[in-house]
């Protein structure tokens, strides 16, 4: 799986479970379903690093989650993306566009919600500083980001 990456993909952001901003203090931008179900069979559950723009804005570090979070035990899949960036605003039916240029961890379920923000912020730290390396700063400049596209797009 990961002789694969980076993979980049996009779609529209869409409604969440609303738990990122509200329950957990990490804001994330969700990807549609249909986007969710054109990434690669081979790309395992669990939590990766990369960049993300929205509507062909600034390139932004990023971590995501892909699966169905055990400890809130969703019933489908999804692709949750913290930017690591203050928006300010609403960016429901903006386009998303990620680079996954690295996995972190599997997926995993959590004793308490305590345990799973500090798990977070902690892959958070992590991601700030894999991709300071030259190589994935490299993927920030990736012509997939300035690239006009309307629907979600699996590279």
């Amino acid at each position: 799986m990961l002789k694969h990456l980076p993979i980049y993909a996009c779609g529209e952001i869409v409604r969440g479970f609303g738990r990122g901003s509200k329950e957990l203090g990490i804001p994330t931008a969700n990807l549609s379903l249909e986007a969710v179900k054109s990434l690669p069979d081979s790309l395992q559950t669990g939590v990766y690093y990369g960049w993300a723009n929205v509507n062909n804005g600034d390139v932004h570090k990023m971590v995501l989650s892909i699966g169905w979070n055990p400890f809130y035990q969703n019933k489908e899949k999804s692709v949750e993306t913290h930017i690591l960036h203050d928006f300010n605003c609403d960016l429901y039916g903006q386009i998303l566009k990620i680079c996954i240029a690295g996995y972190l961890r599997p997926e995993q379920n959590f004793d308490s919600l305590k345990v799973l923000i500090d798990t977070i912020k902690s892959d958070i730290d992590s991601a700030k500083s894999l991709l300071d390396t030259v190589e994935n700063k490299m993927l920030q400049g990736n012509s997939f980001f300035t690239n006009k596209l309307e629907k979600f797009l699996i590279c």
